[in-house]
């Protein structure tokens, strides 16, 4: 994710950085290239076009239909984006609740510690998957060895752990270090974990439909190269730099939604995961008195991981 301060309004107008310019300037110069050849070609070949059906009213109403297109499009990516940060802000909250309770009935002991520390490891664990990472050296770092390599040889290794913090709560009850009433608080928390784990899967498996994807593409593209041809009669060697921009729109737009489409990523719009693992760990040790003996994930630039 990019983090910086808000720049002005002109400083703004020159952002690389974060912009979407970096991924669609091989299609902005393609329809600028048709642009010039519409405008050089205007009192030739485009000469009959001045009386066609192909004019600026037949794009313009063309371009309302994409633009609502293209504008359920974004709404859905922004919501895949905005669910998937609540749920990790779920697993924050959770997560503490689990420290605190559990702290409050054992107080700072090995097997407060030991508990904890499994549920700093889901978060990793978590993070991982959705990724399609290796967690092992933070796993091998919070997991008992008694629920180690069972962690490490199953597939949905979150789940694995979760099922592991279940049986931890169930001993301890058992022993008596537990109410029945503590047990319960302690798996409703547990319960909330399993449901952002499985919203989180849910949409890292569940991609926008593929036909969508092609439809917009392939209708972006055409109407921005046919554009050069219904502007040439109107505007002349203005053409090319108002085709760009309109076209630099459209092109954005479509870029957005599919960096937003899947909020787990490593891109500069994705959520920075890493971050959010290293927040949780803080406070969790901060809640045990604890120091945090692992430095923060490195910024790359402007960017969170």
């Amino acid at each position: 994710m990019i983090v910086r301060n808000t720049p002005s309004w002109f400083r703004l107008l020159f952002v690389w950085h974060g912009s979407v310019l970096p991924r669609i300037w091989p299609r902005l110069l393609m329809v600028l290239a048709v642009g010039l050849v519409a405008a050089g070609l205007r009192h030739w070949w485009l000469q009959s076009l001045r009386d066609s059906s192909l004019s600026i009213p037949t794009f313009t109403l063309l371009g309302v239909s994409l633009a609502i297109f293209l504008g359920f499009r974004n709404s859905v990516s922004y919501d895949r984006f905005w669910e998937a940060r609540k749920l990790w802000g779920a697993l924050l909250i959770a997560s503490r609740s689990l420290s605190r309770q559990m702290l409050a009935a054992l107080g700072d002991n090995d097997d407060s510690r030991r508990f904890i520390d499994g549920v700093c490891a889901f978060a990793y664990a978590l993070k991982a998957q959705l990724r399609g990472l290796d967690a092992e050296a933070q796993l091998r770092r919070l997991l008992p060895a008694d629920a180690l390599e069972k962690v490490l040889a199953g597939r949905f290794r979150p789940a694995l752990i979760l099922a592991w913090l279940g049986r931890e709560a169930q001993r301890l009850q058992h022993a008596g270090q537990l109410s029945e009433l503590q047990w319960h608080a302690l798996d409703r928390n547990l319960n909330t974990l399993s449901e952002i784990l499985g919203g989180c899967e849910r949409i890292a498996s569940t991609p926008m439909p593929f036909t969508y994807r092609v439809l917009l593409n392939r209708t972006i593209t055409i109407y921005c190269l046919l554009l050069p041809a219904g502007l040439v009669t109107s505007i002349g060697w203005l053409t090319p730099p108002i085709a760009v921009f309109i076209a630099y729109t459209y092109f954005a737009l479509e870029q957005i939604a599919e960096e937003l489409e899947d909020p787990f990523g490593t891109e500069g719009n994705d959520l920075p995961l890493a971050t959010l693992c290293h927040t949780i760990e803080s406070s969790l040790r901060e809640m045990q008195g604890l120091p945090l003996d692992i430095p923060a994930p490195p910024k790359q630039g402007i960017y969170l991981h």
